[in-house]
């Protein structure tokens, strides 16, 4: 395996300066180019002035400030770079101009110089294509800001030698980064799995469910995730996310999975970007995101009693548990009395489909969320239908936030929101495994560290949340909506059926 010690990095933009940073800390030689020499001063006295500021922190001793400051060099032009051992290009994303410039670099760097793409969205194969020697060229993906994402993803094009990803494991390793390997298919492994919580979330927000920021209240506070959809489409920016989504879908050719949504082409056409310009799915104040007023629970002094369905075993014996620990009256029957709140627990219906199945009052019928747990202090969701009426519904409402629980009250949907969220979630990493773009613990690295998802990615999360329980909701939004988008991946629906972790290899393979 070719041992990488000198690095030159084309393109002094973000992802170039902090990619020569984690380089020249690492104590790697790093040379710095670009075609804008005033780009490559502003990106040193970028870096110096992180390594100063690492160094008043205490996080970097004076003597590796100054060795790391002897790595970084620039170089005025391309020929500069003959001696490097590996050459990643960070420049603007066209085919044509990388293609371009990879040719220019083999007539300059030796044989065995690795040249690598930091491409975030163009195929490896296509880039290498147009070298004279495509097997030493491969995707190298890292993520900004470079120092802070611990993760870079390694891809494999069609004609990359299998040495070459290796010696880009080995040396993303040296620099203190955590590298995933992945296949040449579009998004690779953190932008193909995260399309997940941005496309099904518009979706969720398209059909009225509910506000933006009670989606993202509730991914954050019912399903553990550090943000929602919103925040994080806010974070990203929508001048970057939109293109991105409609670009996958398309390169997917049109797989219903990955379907945008116009919400973000008119936001978009907008200029409605998020952070970056004070205004997205939220207003930015000096910064701070401004968030409306969350309408209070109802005050009541006294509660009707409360019929749970049968039809969900989990979920009914998870709501009776709350219901008795918050004190309520219970009644059992195989059908509700005419003065009791009707409370569903599905998984993946909503409540006009149970109500006209089972013949059910709907003026008093109300859904809740049990997938997730319903403990104190965990965001309950209670969903209505259009025929429930107020006083049923502010009944079921004071009742489970009278323990001082948050509760979103939303509109009738299929799934829920998270139940959704999750289940798609789950779904297309389960989908990137069964694909093999990437083993499961990559896709759970890549997706924890670039994404930072919780229960350690998502395979591990369908484990935790239980993948049972998200492949009925899958199976019954395919049924009840008639959308492909929620088909189960093989990879779910065989482990289930198999009882096996979603993490787990397959014990033989084809020969």
């Amino acid at each position: 395996m070719k041992q990488i010690q000198t690095i030159a990095i084309v393109g002094a933009g973000a992802m170039g300066r902090g990619i020569a940073q984690i380089a020249a800390q690492a104590g790697k030689q790093v040379l710095l180019y670009d075609l804008n020499a005033d780009s490559v001063k502003a990106a040193l006295t970028d870096v110096h002035a992180v390594w100063n500021r690492l160094q008043e922190k205490g996080r970097m001793t004076a003597e590796k400030v100054q060795s790391a400051t002897a790595c970084l060099q620039t170089a005025t032009d391309l020929q500069a770079l003959a001696r490097a051992d590996l050459v990643v290009e960070a420049i603007v994303e066209r085919l044509d101009v990388k293609q371009g410039l990879l040719q220019q670099l083999e007539d300059i760097v030796s044989a065995d110089c690795v040249l690598a793409s930091n491409t975030s969205s163009l195929s490896i194969t296509a880039i290498a294509q147009a070298c004279r020697h495509p097997e030493r060229v491969a995707g190298y993906h890292f993520f900004n800001p470079v120092a802070l994402m611990k993760v870079v993803e390694v891809i494999d094009g069609l004609r990359t030698s299998p040495e070459v990803g290796d010696a880009l494991m080995q040396v993303s390793r040296e620099m203190g980064h955590t590298p995933v390997r992945a296949k040449d298919m579009p998004g690779f492994i953190v932008n193909h799995a995260g399309r997940g919580m941005n496309i099904e979330g518009l979706k969720i927000a398209q059909e009225c469910v509910a506000p933006f920021y009670q989606i993202d209240a509730i991914m954050r506070e019912q399903a553990g995730f550090r943000m929602g959809p919103f925040e994080l489409l806010d974070l990203t920016a929508l001048d970057v996310s939109h293109p991105v989504m409609e670009s996958i879908y398309r390169q997917f050719y049109d797989e219903p999975r990955f379907r945008p949504s116009p919400i973000t082409a008119v936001r978009h056409a907008g200029k409605l970007f998020g952070r970056k310009n004070g205004e997205g799915f939220y207003k930015y104040e000096d910064g701070k995101k401004q968030l409306p007023q969350e309408p209070a629970p109802p005050a009541l002094s006294s509660f009707a009693p409360v019929w749970v369905s049968p039809y969900h075993e989990q979920g009914q014996a998870r709501a009776q548990q709350l219901l008795t620990e918050l004190g309520m009256t219970m009644v059992q029957g195989d059908q509700p009395p005419a003065d009791a709140l009707i409370l569903l627990t599905p998984y993946g219906e909503d409540v006009a489909t149970l109500v006209s199945l089972h013949g059910l009052d709907p003026a008093r019928t109300v859904a809740l969320d049990t997938l997730f747990g319903l403990e104190q202090g965990r965001r309950r969701v209670l969903m209505c239908s259009a025929a429930t009426t107020p006083e049923w519904r502010d009944q079921a409402w004071a009742m489970l936030a009278s323990d001082g629980t948050a509760v979103s009250v939303i509109e009738d949907s299929a799934g829920f929101v998270a139940q959704r969220l999750v289940a798609t979630i789950v779904n297309i990493a389960s989908d990137i495994a069964q694909q093999q773009i990437a083993t499961p613990s990559d896709i759970d690295a890549a997706v924890r560290l670039g994404l930072g998802y919780p229960h350690n990615g998502p395979l591990s999360m369908g484990d935790a949340v239980g993948a049972r329980g998200l492949l009925d909701v899958l199976n019954t939004l395919q049924a009840v909506t008639g959308d492909m988008r929620y088909r189960a991946s093989p990879w779910l629906q065989r482990r289930v059926q198999l009882g096996m972790s979603l993490t787990a290899l397959a014990q033989c393979k084809a020969q």
